[in-house]
């Protein structure tokens, strides 16, 4: 009879320099210098409990069930998507229980997202992963298949690491430049794929590839699970959009710049057709007055958008809320902790929450509180003289943020 894995919470400050099993011994700041962003690494026995347990004639299998997954896929604000190979199919969630396949069914795979926040297993093992910047990461999928069961051969945009937390998957991985797609399938499958290499990995090993390396995993088990831990890489298009229309927000706080245009000295012209160049000589002296060619102007726009919750998220404020002041009580004796679909990012001492700077206008002690938020992810228990109308008490309200139960 197999027992579920409970993976540990990583410490707060991780050891980066020593080494650790799940990077064969390396150190993460060695595996940043050789592997991250550069090429596969492949690692046996990432997560040394599944082998001490073998060796022991005992097993382990996933944190989280079969019946709990397809439980997860039954809801509204989880995403999930089921694949189906023979004949193919692909479709979102949520899935009523009786369109999964039983788990002895096979070839058809079944692949929800965000799971960091939906159970404390899978937050436990993102945590792990912290090592890496916030900004980068996207979430934690998990795929769970039937014998044959897979996506087919693609190829991702983003770093991802690969655990293996239930029954074998063959993977097969190629460094190849073809990466053209097929336009008969919803999904971003290749129209060549030639293996290079190819490895069948067992509970508690991990495969780490970096973005553009041509992949296929199928199922060798029913009931195949792997998590997969994706980092995202947005474009600077993306980024720069996104920045822009929060720095074209921010200039409403701007008072000069609803001074209207003025030109007392227009001469009369032959060409009225064309835009003024008085016009365009107060308009580029505005343009260099802001100095909107500074990093400094974009950054804190990119970092809102950076700290957004995923499409999916959705708060539910405390049912019955504490006053203000019954809040600031309980943050002396209670860890305070941000939800698990919160996304919180801090640039030099300001602290974005949600795609809100939460720390604009705060006074020291709730900056101070923020700042130990995105750094620890939670906050212990502070005494603060005042919460009333606080950007914390706020996200407390929208639940944004809760007391540890």
């Amino acid at each position: 009879m197999s027992q579920p894995y409970q993976p540990p919470r990583a410490p707060q400050k991780l050891p980066l320099e020593r080494p650790w099993a799940l990077f064969g011994g390396m150190s993460p700041t060695e595996f940043m210098k050789r592997y991250w962003h550069k090429k596969p690494l492949l690692v046996r026995g990432a997560i040394p409990a599944f082998a001490l347990c073998a060796h022991n004639n005992e097993s382990l299998d996933s944190p989280i069930s079969y019946s709990q997954l397809v439980d997860l896929a039954n809801q509204e604000n989880v995403e999930s998507r089921l694949i189906q190979s023979k004949p193919w199919r692909f479709m979102h969630g949520p899935f009523p229980k009786k369109s999964i396949p039983k788990i002895q069914k096979s070839d058809w795979t079944l692949l929800l997202q965000g799971m960091e926040a939906h159970h404390p297993a899978a937050a436990n093992v993102l945590s792990w992963f912290r090592f890496i910047p916030d900004a980068r990461l996207d979430d934690l999928m998990i795929s769970i298949a039937g014998v044959g069961g897979g996506v087919g051969p693609h190829f991702d945009s983003y770093d991802v690491f690969l655990i293996q937390m239930s029954g074998r998957r063959q993977w097969r991985i190629s460094g190849q430049t073809d990466l053209s797609l097929r336009s008969d399938l919803p999904l971003k499958i290749l129209k060549k794929f030639v293996c290079e290499e190819e490895w069948i990995l067992e509970p508690g090993d991990m495969l780490y590839l970096p973005p553009h390396v041509a992949h296929d995993g199928i199922a060798l088990d029913a009931g195949c699970q792997t998590w997969s831990v994706g980092f995202r890489s947005p474009s600077f298009k993306e980024l720069l959009q996104e920045g822009l229309w929060r720095l074209a927000e921010s200039l409403e706080d701007l008072p000069q710049l609803d001074q209207k245009f003025a030109d007392p000295k227009q001469n009369a012209t032959h060409q009225p057709e064309q835009i003024p160049t008085e016009l365009i000589k107060q308009i580029q002296s505005q343009l260099q007055h802001l100095q909107l060619n500074k990093i400094d102007h974009f950054l804190p726009g990119i970092t809102a958008y950076l700290s957004e919750p995923k499409q999916q998220a959705f708060f539910i404020g405390p049912q019955c809320p504490l006053s203000a002041s019954a809040f600031a009580k309980k943050l002396t004796k209670t860890i305070l902790l941000p939800n698990p679909q919160t996304r919180i990012l801090q640039l030099g001492e300001r602290v974005f929450c949600n795609g809100e700077d939460v720390s604009k206008n705060q006074n020291p002690a709730i900056q101070d509180a923020w700042q130990a938020l995105a750094a620890k992810k939670q906050l212990n228990p502070k005494k603060l003289k005042s919460v009333d109308k606080s950007s914390l008490y706020d996200a407390y309200l929208a639940g944004w943020l809760c007391f540890e139960q």
